[in-house]
């Protein structure tokens, strides 16, 4: 059996059935807990982004909005390119489906974990706030969990090595330079490593402080020229979003059976992309969320909840929707070739692969920088609180972005997956076990709220 059989074989028992319905039931749980909070309170959740929090005593590193913006870094990437085109080439039009559906019960899973990295951080030895499902499974769960909360450290380094945080990112970034720009791949590889060891050597206020200004830069400039595409063909819009839904559900019916598409297919490679995109259920964007300046567990949770909602709702969509309204998924073109395919067609020019290609450059930079943040948190636990390994730690992550462009795409995301699925796992039982928590924070903010005792 060749290493690529045994990834790919590996990849569909962890995505199969078991993780599929524990991140689903955990999200739709949390929605008719919480009575479908994620719909109702997101204004007062952008609200609370930008709206400086009353009282003292607000322990935290960073800002809130510095704490989602770190967060949307790790969360904005390759996924929303690169992994939306090959989520329909694996499942059809249908897939984009299970994503927007598996991000919007995402969003109660996220307010959950951001809610919890509040209620349950500390400082580490040397003074820094330290937060994640590591501590909310220790200090929520108790001592005898915490072999639980190490496995689940262990897997966050090797998804910010191994994972969402280097391989498809720089190979991302690598492969789209030289497909329109003609730059070659070992020349941008030594730039963009050069660029990434200059900010990531400075820490998380470093990488903050980059994030917060890119991270909207980028959102706006890219779902502004996706919407211009979308406008310019409006009268396909319906009809697309029709495929979308009938294919989601009877894909033998919608295509015409001859792509060879199923139902499950749809289901897992929406999934499976969903969560690699906006990772509502990995536990890593609370580990951002922890740092935070703030008191109130369930404000942060309200405001990190808002990542996933601008993560697949806004960004991933307006890439679905471009690809699939253009038909370029249908060709042979792969990854960013695909979405670059889709927007040069949407545009009738050349332009549209610059635009993705740009897009792609920023959104991959800032995922490499917030995940080797969430790494280094992890890597900090393994080690007993202590950051005299974090140099070390920071130059393995370095060498991992130098040698990444030269690893194949299949073998890259199958990688990615199995890492993703296998951090998981310990976040989803931390969930599930710390679920009274989580509604019992919930009901006390929003009496307070009422009460005006608040904001």
């Amino acid at each position: 059996m060749s290493i690529d059989t045994f990834l790919t074989t590996l990849d569909r028992f962890i995505w199969g059935p078991p993780l599929l319905i524990l991140i689903s039931g955990v999200g739709i749980y949390f929605t008719f807990q919480l009575k479908f909070l994620q719909f109702f309170s997101l204004p007062r959740a952008f609200v609370s982004m930008f709206k400086p929090e009353k009282g003292e005593n607000q322990t935290g590193d960073i800002s809130a909005f510095g704490a989602l913006a770190t967060a949307l870094a790790a969360t904005i990437g390759t996924g929303n390119i690169v992994g939306v085109a090959t989520a329909i080439q694996a499942g059809g039009p249908g897939a984009l489906f299970w994503m927007w559906l598996v991000a919007l019960f995402g969003m109660a899973t996220k307010y959950a974990e951001g809610l919890l990295a509040i209620k349950f951080r500390s400082k580490d030895k040397d003074g820094y706030v330290a937060g994640g499902p590591m501590y909310y499974i220790e200090m929520g769960m108790g001592q005898k969990w915490k072999w639980l909360a190490k496995l689940f450290a262990f897997f966050g380094v090797m998804v910010a090595f191994f994972g969402i945080g280097t391989f498809p990112q720089v190979n991302g970034i690598t492969h789209a330079l030289q497909d329109t720009f003609n730059f070659p791949i070992a020349v941008t590889a030594v730039v963009l490593t050069l660029f990434v060891a200059a900010i990531v050597l400075g820490g998380v206020q470093r990488i903050a402080k980059i994030a917060s200004v890119i991270v909207p830069f980028m959102a706006i400039a890219y779902v502004g020229a996706s919407a211009f595409i979308l406008i310019l063909n409006g009268d396909k819009l319906p009809e697309t979003i029709a495929l979308i839904v009938e294919s989601a559900f009877n894909p033998t019916s919608a295509l015409g059976g001859v792509l060879g598409f199923t139902v499950m297919q749809a289901i897992q490679s929406g999934v499976a992309r969903g969560i690699f995109s906006n990772e509502a259920g990995l536990g890593s964007a609370p580990i951002a969320a922890a740092a935070a300046q703030t008191k109130e567990p369930v404000r942060q949770g309200l405001i990190s909840m808002t990542g996933t909602f601008l993560d697949t709702i806004i960004v991933c969509t307006m890439t679905g929707l471009v690809i699939v309204m253009t038909g370029a998924w249908k060709g042979t073109a792969q990854g960013a070739g695909l979405t670059n395919l889709a927007f040069a067609q949407g545009l009738s020019s050349s332009l549209g692969a610059v635009i993705v290609t740009v897009g792609l450059i920023f959104f991959a930079f800032t995922t490499i920088l917030g995940w080797c943040y969430y790494g280094e948190r992890c890597f900090v636990y393994l080690v007993g609180g202590r950051t005299k390994g974090i140099k070390l730690y920071r130059w393995v992550f370095i060498a991992l972005i130098a040698s990444a462009p030269f690893i194949q795409l299949n073998t890259i995301w199958t990688l990615a997956d199995i890492v993703n699925g296998l951090m998981a796992f310990p976040n989803l039982i931390a969930l599930i076990a710390l679920r009274h928590i989580v509604i019992a924070e919930t009901k006390d903010y929003f009496a307070r709220l009422k009460a005006g005792l608040t904001a």
